[in-house]
């Protein structure tokens, strides 16, 4: 698997927090641009905390969290989205503060109302299903999800056996298998490779959910190849840039680090990864929290170092929180430690862009 460069690891500068730290600016679900606004001094307490960067949210979190505030702002109250939007709690209750409803199926959804589906992405029955319910139905599904969509169908055309490395109930996973459900099989880790079958060994394709470890996904397509040697790769990789960047800073930081603490939902696939390759680069514990009052003292008791990272679907201002709760415990000299400057950014979905062309054209 060829992965994408990132930079060498950036020592950033040493500072301590003594005015709180600045959350952001931006409106709605989102802070998602943070700002130290703390006096910066040379004193040391003895703790230190590295923050990982990049972190936090990625093109296509941001894109997603985008068309659900836009539609709201266009269409009015209530919008339904099929699925959380994105694997954060913070973020899906803040968008059903401002009239979002999100509902498993779209069968919850009243006719002819507009329904959002989620980053994940969704397998062509559910397209069928909103239109016999004269849904207006807008795709939010990550481009870099629909990539890997796109590719299952083009093998899938080409008669491949396709092996989908991938979570099982993932709804990523779920989605991509739609695509061509007689042609995919599951892989769900190196442990799943003995189960798989193919019809013809020079006619196999690997392909990825994009937030799985990059590690164990080079671990799993290393023993598909022990079994098929003439197995085929994905013209591109289907690990997305974010989860790779993200793993990287954060085996970068986690040997200094005697505990990682990972902002992130139970249900985010790439903040769950993020623990554990912290635990696999060496960091003595790790923990996945999604707010700041989650963390427990004992974490800390015996620490001298802390590692902090978010997934790629959490807002700045919930890592701000944590960083205020560890300098409040003596953990207030902060070292930002950059791998990667990330700077891809997605457009809105067509369908949303052309009635918000529309709506401002009426004035």
């Amino acid at each position: 698997m060829k992965l994408l460069p990132s930079a060498p690891a950036c020592r950033g500068n040493n500072f301590m927090i003594s005015a709180g730290w600045g959350v952001g600016s931006s409106p709605g679900a989102g802070g998602r641009a943070g700002t130290y606004d703390g006096g910066v001094t040379d004193l040391r307490t003895g703790k230190r905390v590295l923050l990982a960067k990049p972190r936090g949210y990625c093109a296509g979190v941001d894109r997603a969290v985008q068309t659900v505030e836009e539609a709201l702002k266009l269409y009015g109250a209530p919008i339904y989205v099929r699925k959380q939007i994105v694997h954060n709690k913070h973020v899906v209750q803040t968008l059903e503060a401002q009239g979002a409803i999100f509902v498993e199926e779209n069968e919850e959804v009243p006719e002819g109302a507009t329904v959002i589906f989620s980053a994940h992405g969704v397998a062509p029955e559910v397209y069928e299903q909103a239109r016999e319910r004269s849904l207006k139905a807008i795709d939010a599904t990550c481009p870099l999800v629909t990539k890997v969509h796109q590719e299952a169908k083009r093998f899938a055309a080409e008669d491949y056996d396709i092996l989908l490395i991938g979570h099982e109930g993932h709804e990523e996973v779920i989605g991509t298998a739609g695509e061509a459900p007689a042609h995919i099989q599951l892989v769900d880790g190196p442990d799943g490779v003995d189960k798989i079958t193919v019809r013809d060994p020079e006619k196999v394709v690997w392909l990825s959910q994009t937030t799985l470890s990059v590690d164990e996904t080079l671990e799993t397509v290393a023993r598909l190849k022990t079994r098929l040697p003439l197995l085929q790769s994905p013209p591109s990789d289907d690990i997305c840039y974010a989860t790779s960047n993200r793993q990287h800073v954060v085996k970068e930081i986690a040997p200094e680090c005697d505990v990682v603490i990972v902002v992130g939902s139970t249900n985010s696939s790439n903040s769950v990864r993020l623990v554990e390759v912290a635990l696999d680069a060496g960091a003595r514990a790790g923990h996945l929290v999604d707010f700041a009052h989650e963390i427990d003292d004992a974490w800390l008791a015996d620490a001298r170092t802390v590692g902090v990272s978010s997934g790629a679907s959490v807002p700045e201002d919930l890592v701000n929180d944590v960083l205020t709760h560890l300098a409040a415990r003596g953990f207030d000299d902060v070292e930002e430690i950059t791998t990667a400057n990330e700077r891809l950014t997605f457009s809105l979905p067509q369908e949303l862009k052309r009635d918000m062309k529309a709506a401002a054209s009426r004035g």
